[in-house]
């Protein structure tokens, strides 16, 4: 069975939101994706519900399908600040979290049926892109032994932005276990705030690739790109987000 997967980080509420949401909608509703995993939601705004809301009247209702939402707010004092979130047209059976326990970062996983298969899809987010990768390299392994605690499932697909290419440790130890679906640019967009500051000014646009869909097991990758990439046709300073995201049809 064929299943389209969509990843993105949404930078919360950010450098208008309310302008930039029209865009990922829009892109969603071209890709029409089965699964959805986002980063940086925005829980005092309750962005993933607004998303799935807009989603379900423009796709499921077309398609005949509801989309299901789980999502993790992070801890401690980032808990009503942001989270990741799942939306999937498919049946969710189980779900779980996992606190790393540094910088107040989380992971989560639902299992789902595609087909009546199970399969698990964890969605994280990895520590900054400019801090040390030994704390992403440490979160990395971290997550891998949570997925082998949980081994009644052979398949298993992980989502998110991990801020690190695949020359860093952090990276290409998830590389040692799962296969990338693409490893074209993802960041970072132009996206500018009210005031004109770009998003990361630090680094330069769209000249590495951070955000991934990792897939193992039985999955294979039939095609798989960069979405979300292209400014407002009439605003260049506006995108649909700070980072591109990834989209990857996948099949059993």
């Amino acid at each position: 069975m064929r299943f389209r997967v969509v990843t993105l980080n949404l930078e919360q509420d950010h450098k208008r939101w309310d302008e930039r949401r029209r865009l990922v909608v829009e892109g969603m509703k071209a890709l029409e994706p089965d699964i959805i995993a986002l980063n940086e939601v925005s829980i005092a705004r309750q962005t993933a519900r607004e998303l799935r809301r807009e989603l379900q009247g423009n796709i499921g209702s077309v398609r005949g399908v509801d989309y299901n939402l789980v999502q993790q707010t992070r801890v401690n004092g980032l808990a009503p600040v942001e989270g990741e979130a799942l939306l999937t047209r498919f049946a969710v059976i189980e779900t779980g979290n996992l606190d790393f326990q540094a910088r107040d970062m989380v992971a989560q996983v639902a299992r789902i049926l595609v087909g009546g298969k199970p399969l698990d899809v964890y969605v994280t987010h990895l520590y900054m892109s400019r801090g040390d990768d030994s704390l992403r390299l440490f979160q990395v392994q971290q997550l891998l032994a949570w997925i082998d605690r949980r081994d009644d499932v052979a398949d298993c697909i992980v989502c998110g932005d991990f801020n690190a290419t695949l020359d860093m440790p952090s990276a290409a130890l998830m590389a040692g276990r799962f296969r990338p679906s693409q490893t074209s640019a993802t960041a970072f967009t132009a996206l500018t705030g009210r005031d004109g500051t770009i998003s990361h000014p630090y680094w330069p646009r769209m000249d590495r690739c951070i955000d991934y869909i990792w897939t193992t097991g039985a999955i294979e990758t039939v095609a798989s790109g960069v979405c979300f990439d292209k400014p407002d046709a009439a605003d260049p300073s506006l995108w649909p987000s700070d980072h591109a995201g990834v989209w990857a049809d996948l099949e059993f």
